[in-house]
């Protein structure tokens, strides 16, 4: 899930185990969407949005560590789930369940692959900006 701990470095619940994947519970939302109703993706975001505050409030008290941002995720799922479906509807004669069902296993398969380029660049951003203002804020310890 994320690189090698340097020995003697504490372990990050909310960057290195399985509770990361909680940040990105709106992509599977956002995945099932033309699934599913749309209080299921709500609360796909709610759920999120509680690990995005869990580890804001977790890295307050470790000297303000970056938090994972569930916007751009959610809007890179949200476009890769769109896009397809339109491509799908216009480029095959699928019946919608299939198409929809195949937007749906696109979205989830990528997940995994958004999850470390989104995090780093985020950490980028905050190294050239944040970070430099605020020189106490520490950088994430999967960085």
């Amino acid at each position: 899930m994320s690189e090698p701990q340097p020995r003697g470095a504490e372990r990050d619940l909310y960057r290195d185990t399985w509770v990361r994947y909680l940040g990105y519970a709106n992509e599977v939302g956002e995945a099932f969407r033309s699934l599913v109703p749309a209080a299921v993706v709500w609360l796909s975001y709610g759920v999120a949005s509680s690990y995005v505050l869990a580890d804001a409030i977790d890295k307050g008290k470790k000297a303000g560590e970056a938090l994972a941002s569930v916007a751009i995720p959610g809007f890179t799922i949200n476009r890769v789930c769109a896009a397809s479906l339109y491509v799908l509807g216009t480029a095959t004669r699928w019946p919608l369940a299939v198409r929809k069902w195949t937007t749906t296993a696109l979205g989830l398969l990528t997940i995994p692959i958004i999850i470390h380029p989104i995090d780093r660049s985020v950490d980028f951003l905050l190294d050239s900006s944040l970070r430099k203002l605020y020189p106490s804020v520490g950088k994430p310890s999967s960085s």
